[in-house]
Formats: C-alpha cells, structure tokens, sequence
C-alpha cells in the first residue's frame, strides 16, 4: 500500500522545481536548505514533467486531510503553477486565461471616462499653461529625489514607518531590513526576504524617484509590506503552525495578488489620512521640500489611473496591439513621458511579468474594498492585520 502524499511538502519541491527552469520564479525561499539542495541535485525537469505533477498535487489534494484553508490555498497555488507549466511548455493560453489562473480575477478593459474624470480633476489641482500631460510631468519634476540623497530620504521614511508597524502589528525582535540603490531593473523597486526576519530591499535608479512617491515604495517593500508580510508568516504560520506551504513564495500564484494588494495599501494602514504632511515633516530634516498637502491630493485624484497599465497588458497580449500603439495609450492617459512608458512596457513584455501588473491593480482594488467593508468599529490595523497573518486567497 503507497504511503500519502505529503501534498504541502511536494508542493514546496514542484515550486523550487519552477525556478530551475526561470531563475527568479521563486521569490523567497526561507525552509529546510536540504530539501532546496535535493531539488537542485534531481535531474533537470521539463515544464511537462511540472505540469505533470501539479496536476498529480491536485487530484490528491482533496483526500490529503488538510484542514479547509490549506486545501484552498494549495489549490490556488497548484493552479497557478499547473498555469505556467502550460505556458512553459508551449501550450497556447490565452492571457485572460492565463491571468486568472495565476491570480483568481477575471479581467477586462478599464473605462475611458473615469480616466477622463481623474484628468479633468488633475486639471483642477495643477492648472497654469500648456498641456495637462506637461504641468504634471513638470509637477512630478518639482517633486523629484536627488539622486544621491535618495537612500538617505528612504531611510528616513523606514525608520519612521517602522516605529509605527513596531507599535500597531508588532515585528519580531531580531528583524532588520537593508536597502541598496541599483539600476537596469524592469521594476521600481523590490523586496529580497533572506529569511530569518532580514530582507535586502533594491530601489531602481534607472527613473528619477519622487519624494511624494517615497512612503509609498518603503511601505510597500518594507513596513507594512512584503517585508512585515514574511516576518509575521515565517513567525506564525511557518514556526508556530508548521505550515511549510509558506517557506516559499512563488511568482504568478494567487498569494502574489494578496501580496501586492496589501503592500500597496500601506500607507493607508500606517498613516492614513494626512500622510503627505507627514511624510514632508519627515524630508523636511533632511532639507528635502515636498508640497505634501497637493501630493496627497494629486495622489488621490491619479489613483484611477492605475488601471491603464493593466489595459495596456491587455491590449499587447489579448488584443495583439502594436507595441508603439501602447506606448503611446499609456502617454496619453497615466500622463507619463514616452521613456517611462518604454520603462513600463518593458515590465509588461518581461516573459516572467507580463501578467503581474494585475497583481498591483486588482489586488489594490480589492483589498481597499475589503478593508472598506470591515465591520462597524472596527479599526483598519485589526483587519489588516488579518492580511498579514492568515493565508488568505483572492
């Protein structure tokens, strides 16, 4: 008689199997370091042989006695993967397809009048001559980092927001977080978890940062973002439930679109209302002036405008559109330069992220809406301090 199938436990070997194929597919890995060395050492695997034994992980998942939360996450998990595997191998998968096998969202085209809405109110916030695409790209200039007091601003937003997630989440003593300034990325930032409580975050130089940008990127990496996120799971669910689901994080599952979601509504569960003031009171010792008031009020009114990135993944892999015609959707309507918007395609045609937009737009959306519909009286730390530590799906 075959002994069960330890089904988290080959999940977390199918995962570090992924990354054998496309290096980076694992995110963080923070379990046994024999069962990683194992993997390493088994021959080469095909994306077939992958899809073969995602699909095998799930037809056992349902009879493996796993409590219900952990059958749905896994399941969500090995649906992704079985996803990729596809696609690795060749398959023809459509990207509507492929988008809601990895994330757990349906998506479609956004709506031109809400961009239309959100510029007619940028307007409003930043009038004066010439185009509206002008006066923003010269309000995001005034707004604009030197670049070499860049890591000096970005320690300064940390170690403030840390104090704050210290007192309203809590961190495990030993925790740390180091920063380095890079370049030649496809993204603006990134979160390297070490494990043990330490993560090495990278800031692309490759772009100017903008101060009024700055809390965003540290909360969204750091504190309450991806680094809060590893520290308390590692903490709970991998040391106290022993869960070894979660001592890897995988690219394109649905654990990436809560992820993302939740770092991207860091502020709002740190400072909340009032944070550009905040944040100019914090660069103001430094020397560094931010009008924090109109960038909290510009922030506000662009936030629509988030969606276009995502129509913009839509129409180059769903609609097969000239990549020019992109480039020049995204200049029109988030109102960015035609080298910011090459940065962005860049992002949206990287063969490991051209999906992964959707993770920062759906996520964001339904999160806030989540956190929104808390019950009365409740406060948004106790809510979202449920992102943090349960495994929580789409």
């Amino acid at each position: 008689m075959a002994s069960p199938v330890d089904v988290p436990l080959e999940y977390v070997r199918l995962g570090l199997r992924f990354d054998r194929i496309e290096s980076g597919f694992v995110d963080a890995y923070t379990g046994d370091p024999r069962v990683r060395a194992a993997v390493i050492d088994e021959p080469a695997p095909t994306p077939q042989s992958l899809r073969d034994q995602a699909r095998g992980l799930l037809h056992e998942l349902d009879s493996a006695g796993l409590p219900a939360e952990r059958t749905e996450f896994i399941r969500g998990q090995l649906t992704g993967l079985e996803c990729t595997a596809r696609k690795m191998s060749g398959e023809p998968v459509g990207f509507v397809e492929e988008v809601a096998a990895y994330f757990q969202v349906d998506v479609e085209l956004g709506d031109p009048a809400a961009y239309a809405a959100a510029h007619a109110e940028l307007e409003v916030l930043l009038p004066g001559e010439g185009s509206l695409a002008d006066r923003f790209a010269a309000h995001r200039r005034r707004e604009e980092c030197p670049p070499d007091r860049l890591e000096e601003a970005v320690l300064a937003l940390s170690s403030a927001l840390r104090d704050r997630v210290r007192t309203d989440y809590g961190l495990p003593e030993p925790e740390t977080v180091t920063y380095e300034v890079v370049t030649d990325q496809p993204w603006s930032g990134f979160n390297y978890y070490e494990g043990g409580f330490r993560s090495r975050v990278a800031i692309n130089a490759d772009l100017p940062h903008r101060l009024a940008q700055l809390p965003h990127l540290v909360a969204h990496e750091s504190y309450p973002g991806h680094h809060t996120e590893h520290c308390r799971k590692e903490l709970g669910l991998v040391a106290k439930d022993g869960r070894v689901e979660h001592t890897v994080f995988l690219v394109n599952t649905p654990e990436c679109l809560m992820a993302e979601g939740l770092a991207d509504l860091g502020v709002e569960a740190t400072v909340a209302d009032g944070w550009g003031p905040w944040a100019a009171e914090i660069l103001a010792d430094l020397g560094l002036r931010l009008d924090g008031e109109l960038a909290e009020r510009v922030s506000a009114a662009a936030a629509p405008l988030n969606r276009v990135r995502q129509d913009a993944a839509l129409m180059l892999h769903d609609r097969s559109a000239d990549p020019d015609d992109v480039v020049a959707f995204l200049q029109r309507w988030s109102l960015v330069s035609s080298e910011r918007a090459r940065q962005q395609l860049r992002f949206l045609t990287h063969p490991l992220w051209r999906a992964y937009i959707t993770t920062y737009v759906e996520g964001f959306d339904l999160l806030s809406r989540w956190l929104a519909a808390r019950p009365e009286g409740q406060p948004v730390a106790a809510r979202f301090l449920r992102l943090l530590d349960e495994p929580l799906t789409p």
